[in-house]
């Protein structure tokens, strides 16, 4: 099932990001006061840019680097001006698979760790 990242526009200026499968009744809940915090203070207005990701985690990866863009960076994500992906390093696909086909493998640090 796809994930979606999304940018609301709040009624002061500012841009609230998050993530969800369906973002118009995610919006719905924004603008009820049922959404988050961030956005029961502050009103959201419109959504004004989402993003098809393949599941939860890409989505939640996305979300973790774009919260730390700064404010006119992500409105230059909004306008199209910023491609989503170049503010999110790359992902070690390699490291990725050796992890999946050696889940036991213990890394180093680990067992420096537990003495």
């Amino acid at each position: 099932m796809p994930w979606f990242l999304y940018l609301l526009e709040c009624a002061d200026g500012s841009l609230y990001t998050g993530i969800a499968t369906d973002v118009e009744a995610r919006f719905a809940k924004h603008v009820s006061g049922d959404g988050a915090r961030y956005t029961r203070s502050r009103k959201p207005v419109a959504v004004r840019a989402s993003f098809e990701l393949s599941g939860r985690a890409e989505a939640s990866r996305a979300e973790y680097w774009v919260k730390r863009l700064t404010v006119t960076r992500k409105w230059a994500l909004v306008r199209g001006d910023l491609d989503l992906a170049a503010v999110m390093p790359p992902v070690d696909i390699e490291a990725d698979a050796r992890a999946i086909a050696n889940p036991n493998d213990a890394d180093e640090r680990t067992d420096v760790d537990a003495r």
